[in-house]
């Protein structure tokens, strides 16, 4: 783990980095946390293979609690969680206590929702993490708790701790964790800890506990992969082919060699991913961009990918008509179907779509004999360590990841191909055959994070669902066409199984609306050259929005009001119907809209979806004027994702996330035209713009279940909830995203 320390350098701000033993500090406490199956007498044993101690907090002299966070912060609060958690039943000055992200290291730190791996995604860190933390938390609390004991000669159970200080009352002595943190250090490790009854809880819950990382990102003294300089540092800007799949067949570097600053031109060829490019390497940003800039180079492209977005289309409609791998099954749909009293048909179309990370993608290597170190957003540190590991030919451990902040990621940098990592690493390896032994920091430009690829996959849908004379649901029949995001990866195993992603058919193969019939076909194209990735909410992107909208229509083809016909279909499902019922009671269903200006038409919809664990319904209010523009007014949100660590958070979350599926549904779409993309930064690859942002509501379910996330929930809803507004509204149907700038009216 680095540590970083802010120097003034020629007058020039820049970080140095210096290296330290990570569980070591200058005196204190530092703890490591082990599980009960692993002690004896308060000794550890061997380990058992699949379940190996952790490590999460240090103590020091000053009574500064640092929280080591295995999960990446990103932005969507895992830091603060995490601490919340711990500090919980630490009894810890909030105030007191501040985050370090852990280093790369499964056996201490893996994701235990995915197996032996550490890695953040799938909305995982809260739910993974509640009983670990808390059992971290409350095994220093014991710790300090039997230190002071033995230095005041009281019972342990006469000692009680509140906000970082020790207090016995009988006797009036006090101390801080910090006094206390020698003598904590020589306690045995608890074999068994007890954890607070949630009625006890005086941070987990808390409205307006402060985030820890608002004050570093708002000071300027967060750590992001861009603050980071090494001593001899070069950085190194990418020309990467027009065309996925292209190679540099001829490269003139001398314009690029007389941009001042510029060091030195490499090629890469040889990444396990298959991406190639001319990497120009510079003492500084602006000059590799401009020696970027300046090269010249002539690309092979007699294996390029060269189809556009509409051809791509065509063979994916081709695809519809035909039967796919079988995904979901109940019932016999095609039977029901063969003969219904009412059928409802529709084909849905979404778009390949860009991450669009406020930071875009990049890293810093120092690559050195038989080991490599790497400064970066870390979010799958086993993969990416198990990448580069192989890469090199060095043993795992010769790998050393320091995970700092991330300005986003939306899924980017939880690549399975370590895409950006393996790059620069390839980078590095190049200038060092040439002579250059210095770290490398790799930088991607907007441009380059909008082109060189790895997007929310195309999908088409078709749709046929059957309706009994009183309008009820009889049978659905769903087929998807579209590219898999785990085959071929690491995670192909858990992901694929007899052909058929997951992540393509989540949110309908598991559907949970009342349908005794229920069919859903898969087809995965495996010749479309387009590089993917999971993007913020994987697959529920596109099948909420699908199901969302095709059950609107039942309800209007039924004669049903949208909302009840919603609540008959979840009579099985109560923390669905409990979430529908607060968002539709929030946004005061049964009341009527407010009229509009002259000419105007007003829409409510609503929509409900359950993701990663977590339940969220959304009612949109939206405003079309005469010539068709439109304008979402007002989004009511209610969230289950079961105990609320943080409120805040979540709400924040529920509104982020409602204004990334809100870009999605307006704006976004990454096109192709002989195989080039068409877009390049923000102006063609719009994200929500503020003025286009609605008032947000958001409400929580109160729930004593398990925590489960919120980071990616709150998207799948908000674009079918628009889109039954608009429809209310208009009375037009939305089956292809982004949706027109104007409505037919």
């Amino acid at each position: 783990m680095g540590k970083f320390e802010r120097e003034s350098v020629a007058g020039n701000g820049i970080l140095n980095v210096s290296r330290r033993a990570f569980l070591q500090g200058s005196g204190g406490l530092a703890l490591g946390v082990f599980f009960a199956p692993l002690m004896h007498g308060g000794e550890a044993l061997a380990a058992p293979e699949g379940f190996v101690p952790n490590a999460f907090v240090r103590i020091g002299n000053d009574g500064r609690v640092t929280v080591l966070a295995k999960h990446l912060e990103m932005g969507q609060g895992s830091y603060t969680g995490l601490a919340t958690l711990l500090a919980e039943e630490l009894d810890a000055d909030w105030a007191q206590v501040r985050v370090e992200g852990a280093p790369a290291d499964a056996a201490l730190y893996k994701n235990l929702a995915f197996g032996t791996m550490q890695g953040t995604g799938g909305s995982s860190a809260m739910a993974n993490s509640f009983e670990q933390m808390r059992k971290a938390g409350a095994s220093a609390r014991a710790m300090l708790v039997a230190a002071a004991a033995k230095e005041w000669q009281v019972p342990v159970d006469s000692i009680e701790v509140s906000q970082g200080v020790v207090s016995h009352s009988g006797s009036g002595r006090k101390s801080g964790f910090g006094e206390l943190a020698d003598g904590a250090a020589k306690q045995p490790i608890p074999t068994d800890v007890k954890l607070k009854d949630p009625k006890d809880f005086k941070l987990i819950g808390r409205a307006q506990l402060s985030r820890k990382d608002s004050v570093d990102k708002t000071d300027g003294s967060a750590i992001f992969t861009q603050d980071i300089k090494l001593p001899g540092m070069l950085v190194a800007v990418v020309a990467y082919p027009p065309r996925f799949g292209g190679v540099p067949k001829a490269v003139d570097a001398a314009k690029a060699k007389a941009v001042p600053g510029v060091v030195e031109v490499v090629q890469f060829t040889d990444t396990p991913h298959g991406r190639t490019g001319v990497a120009v390497l510079a003492k500084n940003t602006w000059a590799a961009r401009q020696g970027r800039d300046a090269l010249v180079v002539e690309w092979d492209e007699s294996k390029t990918f060269r189809l556009g977005s509409e051809e791509i289309l065509v063979r994916y409609r081709e695809a519809l008509s035909k039967e796919g791998l079988l995904a979901a099954k109940r019932g016999d749909a095609n039977a029901a179907l063969a003969e219904p009293a009412k059928v409802i048909e529709a084909d849905f179309e979404f778009p390949y779509l860009a991450h669009a990370a406020m930071e875009p993608m990049n890293c810093l290597v120092k690559v050195s004999d038989g080991q490599c170190e790497v400064w970066n957003g870390e979010q799958l540190q086993t993969a990416d360590q198990l990448s580069i590991a192989k890469y090199l030919d060095i043993p795992v451990e010769k790998v050393s990841l320091t995970q700092l902040y991330a300005g986003g990621s939306f899924g980017r940098r939880a690549s399975p191909q370590s895409d950006y990592l393996l790059e620069a690493v390839a980078i590095t390896k190049a200038a060092r055959a040439k002579g250059h032994d210095a770290p490398v920091k790799l930088v991607w430009t907007r441009e380059d994070d909008t082109r060189a690829g790895y997007y929310r996959p195309v999908y088409v849908h078709r749709a046929r669902l059957a309706l009994d004379e009183q309008g009820m649901l009889q049978a659905w029949h769903h087929r998807l066409v579209g590219q898999s995001i785990g085959k071929g990866t690491v995670f192909e195993g858990g992901l694929v199984k007899d052909g058929v992603d997951h992540t393509s058919v989540e949110g309908l193969s598991n559907l949970s609306y009342e349908v005794p019939n229920l069919q859903v076909e898969l087809h995965t194209p495996e010749d479309i050259g387009v590089p993917i990735q999971w993007w913020r909410s994987v697959g529920h992107t596109h099948t909420a929005y699908a199901a969302e909208v095709l059950i609107d229509t039942a309800a209007s083809e039924a004669g049903k009001d949208p909302y009840e016909y919603r609540h008959a279909l979840l009579a099985k499902h109560p923390r669905h119907r409990a979430t529908l019922e607060l968002a539709a009671q929030k946004a005061g269903w049964n009341t009527p809209l407010a009229p509009g200006t002259a000419g105007e038409k007003r829409g409510r919809g609503i929509a409900v979806h359950e993701s990663f664990g977590s339940f969220v319904a959304q009612v949109a209010e939206v405003t079309v004027k005469s010539d068709g523009s439109y304008k979402v007014d007002r989004v009511v949100c209610a969230v289950d994702c079961g105990l609320a660590i943080n409120p805040d958070v979540i709400k924040a979350q529920m509104e982020g996330g409602i204004g990334f599926g809100l870009a999605a549904a307006l704006h976004g779409a990454i096109t192709l035209k002989d195989g080039v993309v068409q877009q390049s930064n923000f102006h063609d690859f719009q994200v929500l713009r503020i003025n286009e942002m609605p008032a947000v509501e958001v409400h929580i379910v109160p729930s004593a279940e398990a925590p489960t996330g919120v980071g990616e929930p709150g998207v799948p809803p908000i674009a079918p909830a628009v889109a039954n507004a608009l429809h209310a509204a208009v009375g037009q149907r939305l089956h292809t995203l982004p949706f027109p700038r104007q409505l037919k009216v």
